[in-house]
């Protein structure tokens, strides 16, 4: 692995051994001979390194080339394609290398680089949608999609079998849905892959969802979090009993907030298990067991062997069903502290979905101590953002909802709007931050609760206690310049 020395006419090189010193020469004589090179006096000298620090280099390098998707779409063949389709759909590899392409068939190459440009990109999820004329490529970055790539309809076939071989999925099924897993390196990196067919009437359509193991996980701290919503929600996951709620639609960030939150326990002194459907990312310290619904290991059976296991903190994945909503309840009030999650539109919506689950008033009143809903936004690419030009038209905010965000339209009009750079592919945005709206289970709300009342009613208890809405959070981000009205009206209603 070679890098410039202090001097025009200086390259360190980094050997693992003497032995890598004879090979000083041929570099030196390499370079001097490279087309538009020749540095004549050309000094290559030796720098001592790792053999794993020259191979995460030459990772690093290799992940960072640009991307060559294009140029392989622009040189398909369909004949070629067809006549190399059974060495293609032959690597069953689990283990797929997505910067090893050299050599392969055109569908491998083809499929490889649509995964490394998502990898890259940062893409949570890949769709490959067949339309009457043509099959397009599409990346869900920062929760948007975007199109990235035409692939001609001659090769539609090939492509999506490829994908299918890749999950272990049957490629002669193409009427039924079928769902599959496989496992891709990049370098080092380590992506797994949850891929999903569904029949269409142009063919199947595929949905790859990505997960990169490389990730690093979010403390609570980083995800954005007002301060007394933060405050408060660490004093609540301090308990040693109750049923703590994390809510809101899918890809919201649910399980990222519950990470959090299971990073701060100190699981030394305190046992913790979780079941999880999959399991996102690898916790120290925590025992972490895959739901399989195929061989009958569910959340509710899941949850019967897991208190077995005499745990202090219990996090289930999701409450899906009335059994494992009455589970989590029955051991929050057995003397364990169970976090879950639900799919509900605000925070007051889990308690009522929890009584249209079966479960009695009684009991949810008596084991739930919180729900936090939240949503996800795109933030400000701090390279390209700007202050509002003047005069510039902003969504119309009513005047009784700043009022009751106690937030003045002036404020509003004053903060940053998106442009748009390289860093930020253009779009003006880079990453995301949560927003939040933390319920905390009062006396005034289990009575609420014991008289199944409506969420609204729930709300407007929790308000009158200090509960702070989506909405309030997503303005005063706004106000503070991380995001822009319009994300914000995008993911919520004022």
């Amino acid at each position: 692995m070679g890098f410039r020395g202090p001097g025009d006419d200086q390259i360190l090189l980094a050997i693992d051994s003497d032995a890598g010193i004879e090979h000083l020469d041929i570099v030196a004589r390499a370079l001097r001979q490279a087309p538009g090179g020749g540095l004549r006096s050309l000094q290559v000298h030796p720098l001592p390194a790792t053999p794993k620090a020259i191979e995460r280099a030459i990772n690093t390098a290799y992940s960072e080339q640009s991307s060559q998707t294009q140029n392989v779409i622009d040189s398909l063949d369909h004949d070629t394609v067809l006549s190399e389709l059974a060495g293609a759909l032959g690597r069953r590899g689990s283990d797929e290398d997505l910067l090893d392409s050299d050599g392969r068939a055109p569908v491998i190459r083809l499929v490889n680089h649509l995964l490394f440009d998502a990898v890259k990109a940062g893409a949570s999820d890949v769709h490959i949608q067949p339309y009457e004329d043509r099959l397009v490529v599409r990346q869900r970055i920062d929760g948007v999609l975007f199109d990235t790539f035409e692939i001609p309809k001659a090769v539609q076939e090939e492509v999506l079998s490829r994908v299918k071989v890749l999950g272990k999925m049957n490629i002669a099924e193409k009427r039924l849905p079928q769902d599959g897993r496989a496992t891709v390196q990049l370098g080092d990196r380590t992506v797994d892959l949850r891929i999903a067919s569904l029949p269409t009437s142009h063919n199947e359509r595929i949905v790859i969802r990505l997960l990169d193991k490389s990730v690093r996980l979010y403390t609570l701290g980083e995800l954005g979090m007002p301060a007394r919503d933060f405050q408060r929600f660490k004093s609540l996951i301090a308990r040693d009993h109750g049923l703590i709620l994390v809510t809101g639609p899918t890809g919201s960030g649910k399980s990222t907030t519950l990470y959090g939150a299971l990073q701060e326990i100190d699981s030394e002194v305190l046992n913790v298990l979780t079941l999880e459907d999959p399991i996102e990312y690898k916790l120290e310290g925590i025992s972490q067991t895959q739901v399989n619904e195929k061989k009958g290991m569910t959340f509710a059976s899941g949850m019967r062997s897991v208190l077995r296991q005499d745990p202090d903190i219990i996090m289930v994945g999701e409450i899906r069903d009335s059994e494992t909503a009455t589970m989590a309840i029955q051991a929050s009030l057995t003397g364990h502290l169970v976090f879950s999650t639900l799919h509900t539109n605000d925070a007051a919506s889990a308690v009522t979905r929890l009584l249209d689950l079966g479960v009695e008033p009684y009991l949810v009143s008596s084991s739930l101590v919180a729900s936090m809903a939240q949503r996800l936004v795109r933030k400000l690419c701090e390279h390209c953002k700007r202050p509002r030009r003047s005069g510039a038209s902003i969504p119309a905010v009513p005047p009784e909802v700043l009022e009751t965000h106690q937030i003045k339209s002036a404020e509003l009009s004053g903060v940053y709007e998106s442009v748009g750079c390289e860093r930020c592919r253009g779009t003006g945005f880079r990453g995301r931050v949560g927003l939040f709206e933390l319920l905390v289970i009062d006396d005034a709300c289990r009575e609420l609760i014991g008289n199944r009342a409506n969420a609204a009613s729930i709300r407007r208890a929790g308000l009158q206690s200090g509960l702070q809405l989506l909405s309030t959070d997503g303005l005063l981000k706004v106000h503070q310049g991380i995001t822009t009205l319009d994300e914000v009206l995008r993911v919520t209603t004022l």
